[in-house]
């Protein structure tokens, strides 16, 4: 059976939905032959989604599985041996009225009605895409995302004078200035990935936070800065899954992360949650892990078994199993 893995073409600091699907192929049964088919152009304007959507319809497979973030592919590709999944749909938060409209068609309806099996990355994004459309909630399969066999544990003393803290991205979403607001007057070194925003840097130095940022950095130099970290905060308005929980309980370190969508779905009882709206309950929340080291030591504890749950060879078993029950379903017909 050959299995083609549409991809988006890769951009600079784009690379999640690579990742993941990197380690679903290595873990397939042996009766699957995986493809991977990068598209040519980047998903920008009519002309080249065109071209993109066509060189898909002359490259199928056995089945066809569309990775993410080129949905509308879907309209060219035989719709009884195609399967959609959907990360996220964050997009709808978009502030055009119009765009919010295309994006509804051409990202979600459509390519839904097109396509024989969703899947999704979490039981959030399942009942988020079903607020959009309507749809037997039996074709769309939940199957989380699987945690990079890169990651393992790094043992480390915490530190408790002051912390490194961890804050994976700085787009809207990622919540930064909310977190630098609720770190003021808290002893610690805040290290953030990402570039900074001029508004960003003001609140920094507004609240007097000690930071440091970096961007552009490689997958190993990501996972270094796990290692150096004490805390990892992950207090994020929106996410579709949330990788940064399953790799901080992989490598070691504890989780502050929001109690909102995927992240409590994610995070079980492997990170302290808070309200990501709220300065006051993110403040309370890194100081008690912080301080209170046997609830600290018993969130990473927990860590190491909830990484469990994201094992890749038991997220490319339960994707073995959907694309040889899709070939099964048609042979029946």
């Amino acid at each position: 059976m050959k299995v083609v893995f549409f991809h988006r073409k890769r951009y600079l600091g784009v690379h999640s939905i690579e990742i993941v699907f990197s380690q679903v192929r290595k873990h397939l049964s042996s009766d699957i032959v995986p493809v991977y088919k990068e598209l040519r152009f980047i998903s920008q304007g009519f002309f080249k989604r065109l071209y993109i959507s066509i060189q898909a319809a002359f490259n199928q497979g056995d089945i066809n599985h569309i990775t993410g973030d080129i949905n509308f592919i879907s309209f060219f590709l035989v719709s009884r041996k195609t399967i959609l999944t959907i990360h996220d749909v964050g997009y709808m938060n978009h502030k055009s009225k119009l765009m919010r409209f295309f994006l509804l068609w051409f990202w979600i309806r459509l390519p839904i009605r097109k396509c024989a099996i969703i899947t999704t990355v979490s039981n959030a994004t399942k009942l988020e895409v079903m607020r959009f459309v309507e749809v037997d909630p039996n074709r769309i399969k939940v199957i989380h995302d699987p945690i990079s066999e890169e990651f393992s544990h790094i043992p480390k003393k915490f530190n408790k004078e002051k912390p490194n803290i961890l804050q994976l991205g700085t787009k809207e979403n990622k919540n930064l200035i909310m977190l630098i607001r609720a770190l003021k007057g808290i002893s610690c070194n805040l290290q953030i990935i990402g570039t900074l925003s001029e508004r960003q840097v003001a609140e920094l130095k507004e609240n007097e936070i000690t930071y440091e940022a970096n961007s552009e950095l490689t997958d190993e130099e990501i996972r270094i800065k796990y290692s150096q970290c004490d805390i990892v905060s992950f207090v994020s308005t929106y996410e579709g899954f949330g990788m940064p929980i399953v790799e901080a309980n992989a490598i070691g370190r504890v989780v502050v992360t929001s109690n909102i969508l995927s992240m409590p779905e994610v995070g079980a009882d492997a990170a302290h949650f808070v309200d990501p709206f709220d300065v006051e309950s993110i403040r309370t929340g890194i100081i008690r892990v912080i301080n209170d080291d046997h609830y600290r030591d018993k969130l990473i504890a927990n860590g190491f078994v909830n990484r469990n749950r994201f094992d890749p060879r038991s997220i490319a078993k339960q994707y073995s199993e959907i694309y040889k029950a899709l070939v099964d379903h048609r042979k029946m017909r």
